[in-house]
């Protein structure tokens, strides 16, 4: 990226544009119309009349110097503060809202600052770890387009995605299908912005789904080869969402088949009897864990923009913390699920994963809402902020009250290591890290079971009677079974699951089931105990270095409280595990607590830095 977009958050690392403008009158005079030529040919195309504003498209450092009300930092602004070069406090016309460094005069300083908010890029675009910030920037300045950064993605999952890059390992297998229709999505993308602008920040974004999302211009399979012509008629609420913000819908991410496990084996597309596994872009033999695998493998290795996977028990946490991802596991009732196949409703939700914390929150902006047809999301009415990008503030750590239980640190060499520069990390920041005494009831809150086995045929039901194509023929777990066409040695899983009545379901997860009881009383107590504490968040470790830690993963399906899962280093030939193998630091808040969640995460990933990318991908 050119020095124009070297910002990022409320840094302050200084462009090529506030060197020159320290340099004295003369360079200042020569300066300032450079500038302004600059940003009117290489901005945004058009921007929203002030007094129309839209909704909020950018994190607050990219809008605090919107000078004309459109919620945005565009050559508008630019033209502002270029005629107002030159006046100080008490001159006529003088607006301080100009006055960007709060010296009392507005100078080409003030012109810089703003120059330097403004989302858009006159360098060369790379498309290896791209933000969607970056992607924006580039799109908007003309430098690239949607149609070839979507083309370029394409090319990179023909490219590896079936390919052994590294001996020994095996080949990513992260992708079940791609979009014919993404080209053509991707140019409707552009003909937007040429007319009216950056619409938003998913505007012309290739997106990748795990194939459990329905999608109308790709077969939802849920992994599984019995369901290879499941095209159904509506998408799922969540991509609608990313449609109607103008993503573009690029591939199908390969997933654990139905989402029963963690390490992402599926059938979709494969002759009946034969399965494939996901790997890891860092260390190709082993997993990218599970169930979002596919999503996690794909996003990491840059196959595409932004991904979104489905958590029941760990499913976008681990893969995110194996894939050096930002994961987002939400609130159970902040994104609906209608149109994703289930595997346990009682704590199914999707979300985001992604390669920065600013990804995240731009993505997860295009998934909330309420939805009739998922009626749990009615809970979030009032509880949701007109942006996730809101809370995104390398000081969100200052003053907060962070805690966390020694049990769950585990006793793996890495995770401790990484753990003890993550907690003086968060100190750094700003942060209290409070060591919480274990209520005895604590065990219990990690120790309840998944509802994968109880509730997935009820649930499937549910799916298959409103959702399925009419021509699938594999209509019921039994006809599931008799196709063939799933992993061979999951048979046993699938008759158990099979064989529960609806009564043993009531039993379970009905409204006075035993599974339901419980839940609502862990998140009763989680949250007693924040309460109690004075404590903002919780913090562990997400996962092992390829493996899982403990319950871990159950805090938060147990309870229905929102995590945020973001890398915080990597395994090293000292530590004698799995040598460049990613662990996530994982917070955890109260209901709808997304936009702390996020600003911790935030926080922390500023002063860590801890992703790579993948050398395989490059």
């Amino acid at each position: 990226m050119s020095e124009q977009m070297s910002m990022r958050g409320s840094g302050r690392r200084e462009t090529k544009t506030m060197k020159n403008a320290r340099r004295g009158a003369v360079a200042a005079a020569v300066a300032i119309p450079a500038i302004i030529a600059g940003a009117l040919t290489g901005g945004i195309a058009s921007a929203a009349p002030a007094g129309e504003a839209s909704a909020p498209i950018l994190m607050p450092y990219y809008t605090e110097l919107d000078l004309t009300g459109d919620r945005q930092v565009t050559t508008e602004d630019l033209e502002r503060v270029g005629d107002l070069l030159g006046t100080a406090s008490g001159d006529a016309g003088w607006d301080a809202a100009a006055d960007a460094d709060g010296d009392g005069a507005i100078t080409v300083g003030d012109l810089a600052e703003v120059s330097s908010r403004m989302v858009y890029d006159d360098g060369p675009f790379e498309l290896v770890e791209a933000s969607v910030i970056d992607m924006q920037a580039a799109m908007n300045a003309g430098a690239t387009t949607s149609v070839a950064i979507t083309q370029e993605y394409l090319d990179r999952i023909a490219e590896y995605d079936r390919t052994v890059v590294e001996q020994g390992g095996r080949p990513l297998n992260s992708i079940i299908a791609v979009n014919d229709s993404a080209l053509e999505a991707a140019a409707a993308a552009d003909a937007q912005r040429a007319e009216s602008g950056m619409s938003g920040m998913l505007l012309g974004v290739p997106v990748a789904v795990k194939d459990n999302y329905d999608t109308v211009d790709m077969p939802t399979t849920a992994g599984c080869g019995c369901w290879d012509d499941n095209w159904t008629a509506e998408d799922a609420a969540m991509v609608s969402g990313l449609r109607s913000d103008g993503a573009v819908m690029i591939a199908k991410a390969s997933m654990d088949e139905f989402a029963f496990g963690f390490v992402s084996e599926f059938t979709a597309g494969q002759e009946a009897g034969e399965s494939l596994l996901v790997a890891s872009p860092y260390v190709t033999g082993e997993s990218a864990g599970g169930s979002s695998g596919g999503t996690g493998a794909a996003i990491a290795a840059n196959l595409a923009g932004i991904g979104f996977g489905t958590d029941t028990g760990g499913s976008i946490r681990v893969p995110s913390s194996y894939n050096q991802l930002v994961g987002v596991r939400p609130t159970v009732g902040l994104a609906s699920r209608d149109g994703i196949v289930p595997l346990a409703l009682t704590q199914d939700t999707g979300g985001p994963m992604a390669r920065s914390v600013v990804d995240a929150a731009a993505a997860l902006d295009a998934v909330v809402g309420v939805d009739e047809a998922d009626p749990v999301t009615a809970s979030q009415q009032g509880k949701v902020p007109e942006s996730y990008t809101a809370g995104l503030d390398e000081a969100a750590l200052d003053g907060a009250r962070i805690g966390f239980l020694p049990s769950m640190l585990g006793d793996d060499p890495t995770t401790l290591r990484l753990w003890e520069a993550a907690k003086q990390s968060l100190e750094a920041r700003g942060a209290t890290v409070v060591e919480i005494d274990e209520p005895a009831w604590f065990a219990d809150v990690l120790g309840e079971g998944s509802g994968s086995t109880n509730e997935f045929r009820h649930d499937l039901d549910a799916y298959i009677e409103t959702h399925l194509d009419p021509d699938v023929e594999a209509r019921s777990l039994e006809q599931i079974l008799e196709s063939g066409k799933f992993v061979p040695s999951r048979q046993g899983a699938y008759e158990q699951r099979a064989q529960i009545t609806e009564e043993q379901y009531l039993d379970w997860a009905g409204p006075e089931g035993t599974h339901t009881t419980a839940l609502a009383e862990f998140k009763v107590s989680v949250t007693g105990l924040l309460d109690d504490l004075g404590l903002d968040a919780m913090v562990y470790p997400s996962t092992d270095p390829y493996a899982s830690l403990g319950m871990n993963m159950r805090l938060s399906p147990n309870t229905g409280m929102p995590a945020v899962t973001v890398p915080m280093g990597q395994a090293i030939d000292a530590d004698g595990t799995i040598t460049g193998a990613g662990v996530n630091l994982e917070f955890l808040g109260r209901d709808f607590a997304e936009t702390y969640l996020l600003g911790y995460a935030y926080a922390f990933e500023q002063e860590v830095g801890a992703r790579t990318s993948p050398e395989l991908y490059g």
